[in-house]
């Protein structure tokens, strides 16, 4: 999926450990998106605490040089840097990679995969590096230390950790492409297939998902998760989210020509390993196109899954479907968090799904058998002629969703001034909103949670002590509507629509507009907050509190009093053992950190440029120092402000 604003959220000791191991003791370092390949988002570290967290300092700042120069638009700086062997790893959303000295930020290398810079890309953004450690390497063997990143055009490239230059080993002089056999137009005015977020590792087996530009066609580029050699670059396996062959039991959820043409379904946001168990957990997005679901009749497994592969094979272990036949673009958009779950008297290891929804899965990560019980409840039907929506989507018993569901009708318009409120109503009179699940519409749809979510790929922190998920959610209101195909152009040229998204979703009768539901001063039409962070218990069930985040201070027009209304926003929160969240991600240029007990804001640290990235955190035995690094870079399709920056925080001497 593309990821959109508030006006396109609307519119993406050194510690040193094996990044393979994913161990759910290694809770120290931060040697994997996410802090391990298990993706908890914790970290045990301490030296940092709720009692002196007001104290915290720039320790240091660096600077990428990146800022979309000769590109169509700034790429999206999503980075979640990594430790590992004495060096930080980090990559720009253009796929440069960085090694820099973590105590003070300066840079050790640079490797720059050159992507084309003069082609559009639909995707913008790069969350991150991988490690691998080869065990069966000499401690001075080149490459023993490997650095694998993918690109906007879709390679996977492995550097040597100590120099950052290529593997000479791995595929063809260090890199493979992954944009093969796959129905890539390379000849495409737009690069439409990519890779945005890293790869996990088991053993020696990478696997790696790929990003597909939404709501073209019907008979868009396959999904496809690969399982590739560290060494080598020699695929191993594939694995296609939609079944095309009889003998998978997920074929009869499809009509059989139509699932031979469809694609996507693939897996864009960050993946989850246990090696132990040798699973690789894999959250799948929609397939083609978002909006319409009449050329793809059935529930379309194994879009919108949660698949559990065996690394080795790619062989399924278990899947469970979580949005049946989506017309919503509610992608699994969240990477999977594998935690220690105690549940009714059992510790159980479990791996837990946030959703667009803002539904938290929660299955017991060996066999899949749910934890929280699931219920099939009925949701609004009569789609759009052609369509043949489910009568019923999975909701969790417990706990709730951290996302509103609610109808929302014209006397529900807001605005902070009277002509903005009055602007919304006028907007929101004669669209059709039925809750969550309303499917798309002619006249248009009001969709809540919109198509950013609820829960994106900020995804889940968890805090095993106390059995917490921390989540940043959102409740902005998207206009959905469907255009008869021969309207489309006119509809399109009429000029009523400025600021709207078009799409074609060619093989089908309909096109596709959207936009986030905002007034003229460019606030969301529907009451604040429409950002979300959220404390849940997990042992129960429950919501433990719930706060808004985030001030109109950088976004709003100066007519508009700066007021901490809660922000939409991209990216995540981290929770340590000092009892603290950090998180930027809303759309002013802050990174906060709050009580994990109570929600409450402890610290504030005034961002060079917007924060949509998930923080990460790391101690160093020479300084003696816990410190906590973000990258500022801004993102230009939610309209935050743009830069360059890695930042690092940490206690004064």
């Amino acid at each position: 999926m593309r990821q959109t604003s508030l006006l396109g959220i609307a519119a993406t000791v050194l510690v040193v450990t094996n990044a393979a191991s994913g161990r759910a003791d290694d809770l120290q370092g931060w040697d994997h998106y996410g802090g391990g390949q298990h993706g908890m988002q914790y970290s045990s570290l301490s030296q940092i605490t709720t009692g002196n967290v007001a104290e915290l300092e720039e320790a240091w700042r660096f600077r990428t040089g990146e800022l979309g120069q000769g590109h169509p638009e700034p790429f999206a700086f999503q980075a979640n840097p990594i430790l590992v062997e004495g060096r930080l790893y980090l990559s720009t959303g253009s796929a440069i990679v960085f090694a820099l000295d973590p105590a003070t930020g300066e840079e050790i290398w640079r490797y720059d995969p050159k992507i084309d810079r003069s082609k559009p890309h639909a995707e913008i953004a790069n969350r991150g590096v991988t490690s691998w450690l080869d065990p069966e390497a000499d401690s001075d063997d080149a490459c023993r230390h490997r650095i694998l990143v993918g690109t906007l055009d879709a390679r996977l490239i492995a550097l040597d950790g100590a120099t950052g230059k290529p593997c000479d080993d791995f595929g063809e002089k260090g890199q493979i492409w992954l944009n093969k056999d796959v129905r890539a137009d390379e000849d495409s005015q737009w690069v439409n297939y990519t890779v945005t977020s890293p790869p996990v590792i088991v053993g020696e087996v990478v696997v790696v998902g790929s990003a597909i530009g939404d709501n073209r066609a019907v008979e868009s580029e396959l999904g496809i998760v690969r399982g590739i050699d560290a060494r080598s670059g020699k695929e191993q396996w594939r694995w296609d989210p939609i079944p095309r062959n009889t003998d998978d039991p997920a074929y009869a959820t499809w009509e059989s020509e139509q699932a031979a043409r469809n694609g996507s379904a693939n897996a864009w946001a960050p993946l989850a390993a246990d090696p132990e168990l040798g699973l690789v957990y894999v959250p799948t997005g929609s397939a083609s196109p978002d909006f319409y679901g009449g050329e793809r009749e059935g529930d379309n497994l194994y879009a919108n899954s949660l698949v559990a592969l065996h690394a080795e094979s790619g062989e399924i272990a278990w899947y469970r479907q979580l949005v049946h036949h989506d017309v919503w673009d509610y992608d699994l958009a969240a990477q999977p968090t594998l935690v220690q779950l105690e549940y009714d008297g059992s510790v159980i290891p479990a791996v837990l799904q946030g959703t667009k929804t803002g539904h938290i899965f929660s299955f017991d990560r060996r066999t899949g058998e749910p934890i929280f019980q699931i219920e099939e409840r009925p949701v609004p039907q009569g789609g759009v002629e052609g369509e043949h929506l489910s009568p019923t989507q999975p909701f969790p018993v417990a706990p709730p969703s951290v996302a509103s569901h609610d109808a929302v009708a014209e006397g529900d318009a807001w605005g902070i001034l009277y002509f903005d409120k009055r602007a919304c109503r006028k907007k929101m009179d004669g669209l059709r909103s039925e809750g969550i699940f309303t499917p798309p519409s002619l006249e248009g749809t009001i969709q809540l949670p919109g198509f950013g979510g609820g829960i994106n790929w900020g995804g889940l922190a968890f805090d095993p002590e106390s059995q917490t998920v921390v989540t940043f959610s959102m409740d902005l209101p998207m206009e959905i509507a469907l255009i008869p195909r021969d309207e489309l152009r006119a509809t399109y040229e009429s000029g009523e629509f400025d600021g709207y998204e078009f799409a074609r979703m060619e093989g089908t009768p309909y096109g596709m507009r959207r936009r986030m539901l905002d007034s003229p001063l460019g606030t969301p039409c529907t009451p604040p907050p429409w950002g979300w962070l959220a404390s849940v218990d997990m042992r129960e069930g429950k919501i433990h509190w719930q706060r808004k985040v985030g001030s109109i201070q950088d976004v709003a027009p100066a007519i508009a009093p700066n007021l901490e209304l809660g922000m939409g926003g991209l990216g995540g929160p981290i929770v340590t053992a000092g009892g603290l969240i950090f998180m930027g991600t809303v759309m002013d240029d802050y990174l906060r950190a709050f009580d994990l007990e109570s929600g409450e804001t402890l610290w504030e640290g005034r961002l060079p440029a917007g924060g949509q990235a998930t923080p990460m955190t790391y101690y160093l035995e020479e300084t003696a120092k816990q410190y906590v690094v973000i990258a500022a870079g801004g993102h230009a399709r939610i309209g935050t402000t743009p830069g360059d920056y890695v930042i690092a925080y940490a206690l004064p001497d």
